[in-house]
């Protein structure tokens, strides 16, 4: 217990391919800024964050809102013509992660999956077959089970 390793959806280790990942955003986006207007460097981050949700296997972060790329852009100097070196875009990144939060669409899935397929499998049991199995059995039988398949799925 407690030596899990924190894997992404598809099954990735997450300390092996953040670097990387992030560095081929650098370099695909914001390598060459010239006097980059504000929708420019908007597209640029909204592509970085797609690009992450894709390598991460389904979304995990959202776009962020216009208010926070206004204040980015003005804070990193991009309307001056500055250039964006690799340390200030590893800041302004995980300001961006900050502020947008996680979506956590597979934790939405989760809670339904524990939670719904329980009840939804003890309203059937009582309707077709009530005295089969004791509920104080069947819902924990039904629960495990339901945790099994979605470690064994990789949601969880």
């Amino acid at each position: 217990m407690g030596q899990s390793l924190k894997k992404f959806p598809n099954g990735e280790q997450s300390n092996n391919n953040n670097g990387p990942m992030i560095e081929e955003c650098y370099k695909s986006h914001f390598k060459n800024i010239e006097k980059w207007s504000l929708a420019e460097f908007c597209h640029a981050v909204c592509l970085t964050v797609e690009d992450i949700n894709e390598k991460l296997g389904s979304t995990q972060f959202r776009m962020p809102k216009i208010e926070t790329l206004e204040r980015l852009y003005k804070k990193y100097q991009i309307c001056r013509g500055k250039s964006l070196t690799e340390e200030d875009y590893h800041k302004m990144l995980h300001e961006i992660i900050l502020d947008t939060k996680v979506t956590g669409s597979g934790a939405k899935d989760i809670l339904l999956y524990l939670f719904g397929v329980p009840v939804t499998a003890l309203f059937i049991k009582q309707s077709v077959i009530p005295q089969a199995m004791p509920n104080e059995i069947f819902i924990p039988g039904v629960t495990s089970a339901t945790v099994f398949l979605l470690a064994k799925l990789h949601m969880i």
